[in-house]
């Protein structure tokens, strides 16, 4: 064990273990050496300044481009409430179509009601109304709502045989399903 003395911190001794802590102590680093760091942490400081004013800029591009989207969407449906009112105009036109004797559909007042059914068919598809399909076309239940099921020889099983109120599509929505009736 080395003598109590020596332990001791004398004016002897006391000036080796200054400089020693003088030579660890960052502040007394060259001066090249504190510029060039000094230099890389505004350079990192940057970047990451950068890089998160790009990721912003990003979020912004996407946010604006769902927004965009969100309005011409609620732009296209803003009208459904109004066109819903005007479907069962153009069912009771086609049940009228469907009604007219053979020997009545040549007469000129018969032609002006086909004429004006056709306009306001023009009318919906510019708002975008589709009709559904259904007679003759596979069961899909979400296009169609099946009424009843019956028992039919000339058509397969899963097939709509009879359409009772028409459904209709808006811009590729179902606003209002088929009511048909499938074969068994």
């Amino acid at each position: 064990m080395a003598p109590l003395k020596d332990l001791l911190i004398t004016p002897q001794n006391f000036l080796p273990i200054n400089l020693l802590i003088l030579m660890t102590d960052e502040r007394n680093v060259p001066q090249e050496d504190t510029q060039e760091n000094e230099e890389k942490k505004w350079q990192d400081r940057a970047q990451e300044y950068l890089d998160g004013w790009k990721r912003a800029k990003a979020d912004y591009i996407n946010l604006k481009k769902e927004t965009d989207k969100k309005l011409a969407e609620s732009t296209q449906y803003a009208n459904a409430a109004l066109i819903l009112q005007m479907l069962p105009v153009n069912d009771h036109f086609k049940l009228a179509m469907d009604h007219i004797p053979e020997s009545e559909k040549e007469k000129d007042w018969v032609k002006g009601i086909i004429h004006i059914r056709k306009e306001f068919q023009d009318l919906l598809q510019q708002f975008g109304i589709e009709e559904i399909k259904t007679t003759g076309e596979d069961f899909d239940p979400e296009l169609h709502e099946a009424v009843s099921k019956e028992k039919a020889k000339e058509s397969e099983s899963g097939k709509i045989i009879k359409e009772i109120q028409p459904g209709y599509k808006l811009f590729n929505k179902v606003l209002q399903h088929a009511k048909v009736v499938v074969a068994e």
